[in-house]
């Protein structure tokens, strides 16, 4: 197959993007002939049909969905490109930081709020997303590093490297209400009552069941949330109790109405950066690091 023909490329963006051939060509300050015909030339190139006609609009076909999803990640990159070769000294650098889900988002906050704050424009990108997907933009020099309670595994095919940033006890909350009927005899008391869990993707969770069992507690899990912020509100509403990282006690009680059951410090939440950096050495991840120390 010869080259693929770029303009041809970006005139099908548009037009999957638009959902009409005219208002593609108005936003191109082109004819629409010109744009079928540019369509047309692809379609021929590529041996197979990137649209279906619904009506006065056009639907993408099921190989028109791949191919549209690998052009908005190329011209996404283009604009990337454009924005890295501003010559605008006044130009803010770009810092893409990922965010794993279970990460609670005021301790996110906390994290990086300072490289806003910091001498020189820096412009913050934040992506939330599971560790996996992250991972595979970071391979990719997406994104400049990672925000995790889960260290990169040994002999992973991605070249990072694991920055521990900080640790966190536990702390149990309930609405007032049921958090008076759980103070004493803590943490004997969890038993039997409503409980709701970090889900799968949170490396804390393994250790929670064995505290669990080796305290020989019996709480009712009616819930697993892999968001720690709706796991929050749902304890907010009362139906259940939920732990979450001791460092952000205050927060969560004022934030969500709850109040404290009990604390533990016998399992620990670990945060981490992954970085491609052997050598930390980009300022915005050392504001991170140093942001850790000081919570």
């Amino acid at each position: 197959m010869t080259p693929l023909n770029y303009n041809h490329l970006y005139y099908f963006f548009h037009v999957a993007t638009d959902g009409s051939i005219t208002r593609a060509s108005a936003r191109l300050n082109l004819t629409p002939q010109t744009i079928s015909g540019q369509i047309a030339a692809f379609e021929e190139h590529l041996g197979t049909k990137l649209f279906r006609r619904e009506g006065r609009r056009l639907r993408l076909s099921a190989k028109g969905r791949q191919i549209y999803g690998h052009a908005e990640t190329i011209f996404q990159l283009g604009s990337e490109i454009r924005q890295m070769l501003q010559t605008d000294s006044g130009a803010a650098e770009v810092f893409r930081v990922g965010i794993t889900e279970v990460i609670p988002k005021i301790l996110a906050n906390r994290l990086l709020q300072p490289i806003l704050q910091r001498p020189g424009a820096m412009r913050l990108v934040c992506h939330e997303g599971d560790q996996e997907t992250l991972l595979a933009e970071l391979a990719v020099n997406r994104l400049d590093c990672i925000i995790t309670d889960q260290p990169l595994e040994s002999g992973s095919h991605i070249k990072a490297w694991n920055y521990r940033i900080l640790d966190s006890g536990f702390t149990f909350f309930a609405v007032p209400e049921l958090a008076a009927s759980c103070n004493s005899n803590f943490p004997d008391s969890l038993s039997g009552q409503p409980f709701l869990a970090p889900g799968r993707k949170a490396s804390i969770r393994s250790f929670l069941l064995a505290w669990f069992e080796k305290h020989d507690l019996a709480p009712n899990i009616i819930a697993e949330f892999d968001d720690s912020a709706l796991l929050k509100s749902f304890g907010q509403a009362g139906l259940g109790i939920f732990a979450a990282p001791s460092i952000i006690e205050d927060y969560v009680m004022s934030q969500y109405g709850v109040a404290v059951i009990g604390r533990t410090q016998e399992f620990v939440d670990v945060f981490y950066v992954v970085s491609p950096e052997r050598r930390l050495q980009h300022p915005a991840t050392l504001e991170i690091m140093e942001s850790g120390l000081t919570l």
